[in-house]
């Protein structure tokens, strides 16, 4: 093919064009090409330092000082980059509060608040001792000098995820009490500018005062109910809910700088405040989880790398000698403060090196500190005070990953060592499901939420379908498949592997035994309407014929609704079940499902008299042990009928331990109990029955004794 010399010279006329927009001598402004060659770091730093047994996060940093316009002039750490690193910085902070094991937090408050004020206090102290002793600084330049490295920076929590002990108790402290050092650090930062500035007056402290009150309480309060709101009315689309998520993020950190602190702060509380309504194991936190990694919190490693200068060190002496002093002090100070608390709350070695890790990194907040007082013109906030602080952030960098990369590794090591009686046999789920079910997807949550983590197989899924004609069959079945392929690409967006089976079979109950034997089942989760049908004993006639042909731990439920918006369980005890051989397995699992939706645990105990009230308590604690909150009883079935309906909510998750028909702990009631507690309770049910080593047909011994 041929063209006319016209239409030749307008292609070599738009290249040319296109050539001079796109610049490629460096630095780079060209916005694809600066976006590609971030991502190139991101892929292959770490890479790179995993073959040294280095922490990745370590490579990104280190490679953004090479390339940024302190090396070799790549990049400029302009606006883009600026703006990135920002959200990175502020995704950050709120996937630690997110993270944190809120039940945990709240029962181990005191920690966080120990270690806070105690890696703040002691870091600024000294800190303000040697800036008026040692550096001449006038007393609130030395408050602002102690401010610098009083604060820290979470920059190794990236590391705390990917090893998975976020929820260690040390750790939570540690991120718990990032909300107060930096709270209190850049409360400092405010104070020294306002008197530098001479608008240090009553008029200050009370807009301060009553802003952070309002915003803290405001957030509090009123975040998760519209989370609940939201996620029962829009929980099909997952983006629409990672949006939200989006939504109330960033609402809330640009909530916390217009009452007058950072926007790190807003940030941590909303990922506090969405703790509940985002189950650690789901899709949507797996998508946050998943664009954060990926891109967000890279670009803010990146970005705090281009602020890197490895050549401030040769501008004068002036310069190392303050870097000296901050690197000394912020290392000494934090470790202290992290061996104070392990001393106090019997921390091993391993997590107090790791608090120390965790803690000792600084970026963000020393930088605006060190930046503002120098923009401000305060005493001693000269060039070489900003330099040092590059300094100290560059070494500190590199030193808080490794730090918490080895002690992480020890922690998780102790954890592995650690006694675990329920962990005998591997955990395999099975997850009946009919083609025409609307509320698959909620039962698989179920299964997902139980689903324990020191195992890693596939969850199973089954649908039956009876025979009704081959044409008919054969489009059944069709339908069958289409519907378990529908659940297992819902279940691989949250990383958990589903195997599909279709079975053709007159008889649906025997066909789900058959499968139990057949993928030796431990758990089965299965679903049931809340109708009661003319053929039914206690659910119906398939599930009654599961149950009564098993021996497995079986869930069975109504999943209505998310159970991320579970407000509360309200767990249904009946008297004499304690003596069932699996109740100790059934209690694990609903301390799972506890652990999973993050809500408190209040547990009835029907038929129980007062004097053995302690027994229960002792017994449920033992059981559940994160997440009950009260125990107490109730007479007969009839007054907890009346207390289901006087007091249910709608975001009641109400769990009822049982036992099969002729296992200990059987009564005539258990018969009815479903219907009746479906009946009053307006939110999702659940019916726990625990494994027993009787064989099926020895049951018929305990219905007559």
């Amino acid at each position: 093919m041929t063209y006319s010399k016209p239409y030749e010279s307008s292609i070599v006329s738009d290249l040319e064009i296109l050539a001079s927009r796109v610049s490629l001598t460096p630095p780079f402004d060209d916005p694809v090409l600066v976006f590609g060659l971030a991502v190139v770091v991101f892929l292959v730093a770490p890479l790179l330092l995993q073959r040294y047994r280095l922490p990745g996060i370590v490579g990104i940093i280190l490679v953004g000082a090479a390339i940024g316009p302190n090396g070799l002039g790549l990049l400029e750490r302009g606006e883009t980059i600026q703006l990135l690193g920002e959200v990175g910085l502020i995704y950050l902070l709120f996937l630690a509060g997110l993270e944190i094991d809120i039940a945990q937090f709240v029962a181990y408050k005191d920690r966080s608040i120990v270690f806070g004020l105690l890696s703040f206090v002691i870091p600024q102290a000294v800190g303000m001792a040697v800036g008026v002793a040692l550096l001449e600084l006038t007393l609130p330049a030395a408050a602002l000098f102690a401010a610098i490295f009083a604060s820290h920076t979470l920059l190794a929590y990236p590391i705390v995820t990917r090893l998975g002990i976020v929820t260690n108790e040390a750790m939570t402290a540690t991120i718990g009490g990032t909300i107060l050092t930096d709270t209190l650090a850049l409360l400092v930062l405010a104070i020294v500018i306002a008197a530098t500035e001479g608008t240090l007056d009553a008029v200050f402290w009370t807009r301060l005062a009553v802003g952070l009150a309002v915003f803290f309480v405001g957030v509090w309060l009123l975040v998760p109910r519209l989370g609940r709101w939201f996620f029962r009315r829009h929980h099909e689309e997952s983006y629409v809910e990672y949006l939200f998520v989006l939504a109330v993020l960033f609402t809330c950190a640009f909530l916390a700088e217009l009452v007058g602190v950072e926007h790190i702060i807003g940030a941590f509380l909303a990922g506090l405040t969405l703790n509940r309504l985002v189950p650690e194991t789901g899709t949507l936190m797996n998508r946050i989880e998943f664009v954060g990694n990926a891109l967000f919190i890279p670009f803010f490693l990146l970005s705090v790398g281009m602020l890197v200068d490895a050549r401030v060190v040769l501008e004068g002496t002036e310069t190392l000698v303050l870097a000296t002093a901050l690197l000394v002090m912020v290392v000494a100070t934090k470790y202290v403060a992290a061996w104070v608390t392990g001393r106090m709350y019997g921390y091993s070695h391993e997590e107090v090196a790791g608090m120390f890790g965790l803690s000792v990194g600084q970026a963000a907040a020393a930088l605006a500190i060190v930046q503002i007082g120098f923009d401000a013109g305060v005493p001693g906030f000269g060039q070489h005070m900003l330099n040092a602080v590059v300094v100290m952030i560059l070494v500190v960098s590199v030193l808080s990953p490794i730090a918490v990369e080895r002690a992480g590794a020890g922690i998780v090591r102790a954890r592995a060592q650690a006694p675990y009686d329920l962990a005998e046999t591997t955990q395999r789920l099975l997850v009946p499901v009919s083609r025409n079910s609307c509320h698959a997807e909620s039962l698989l949550d179920l299964a997902v939420t139980i689903r324990d983590p020191r195992d890693d197989e596939s969850i199973h899924t089954l649908s039956v379908v009876q025979p009704d004609g081959i044409a008919q069959t054969e489009a059944n079945v069709v339908d069958a498949r289409a519907r378990l392929e529908e659940l297992s690409a819902y279940a691989a967006s949250a990383e958990v592997s589903v195997l599909p089976h279709t079975r053709v079979n007159h008889n649906v109950a025997s066909e789900i035994v058959n499968a139990t034997i057949e993928h030796r089942i431990t758990t089965l989760v299965i679903g049931w309407d809340g109708a009661r049908s003319r053929t039914q004993a206690v659910y119906g006639h398939v599930i009654d014929q599961v149950l009564d042909r098993t021996t497995q731990l079986a869930l069975v439920g109504r999943v209505r609704e998310p159970l991320n918006t579970t407000g509360r369980i309200l767990l249904v005890v009946p008297h004499g079940v304690e003596h069932n051989d699996g109740v100790d397995e059934a209690g694990h699992t609903i301390g799972l499902v506890a652990d999973g939706v993050d809500a408190p645990i209040e547990a009835l105990v029907v038929g129980a008299s007062d004097s053995i009230d302690q027994h229960h308590e002792n017994w449920i604690e033992a059981a559940v042990p994160d997440g009950t909150t009260s125990v107490e009883t109730v007479p007969d079935w009839e007054a907890l009928e009346d207390r289901l309906e006087a007091a249910s909510r709608a975001d009641d998750l109400v769990v009822c331990l049982s036992s099969r028909r002729g296992d200990i702990g059987w009564q005539p009631d258990l018969q009815t109990v479903p219907s009746r507690i479906a009946r009053r309770a307006d939110g999702n049910f659940v019916v726990v029955y625990p494994a027993t080593d009787a064989k099926p047909d020895d049951r018929q011994f305990f219905r007559f004794t």
